[in-house]
């Protein structure tokens, strides 16, 4: 299950793990115009873990998901 959420100065996509256990910890993942964070909460450590990408990284990992094995660079159009 997931929720998206439109704030003012960013998207909010809540990403909730369901299913068989064991079940890991929401993971909330914020688009803001220059970049994206990943969050999840560490139960071990009691602290919420933070990943930014850039907006390039983050294309780069889209793409990577329909590609077989290799590497890769995106192209700049032009």
């Amino acid at each position: 299950m997931f929720s998206i959420e439109h704030e003012f100065d960013a998207t909010v996509v809540t990403l909730v793990d369901e299913g068989a256990e064991p079940l890991q910890e929401d993971v909330v993942i914020n688009a803001f115009s220059e970049c994206i964070t990943v969050e999840q909460f560490d139960a071990r450590t009691g602290r919420v873990q933070k990943i930014t990408l850039s907006i390039g990284q983050m294309r780069d990992l889209a793409a990577a998901l329909d590609l077989p094995e290799g590497v890769y660079a995106r192209v700049a159009p032009g």
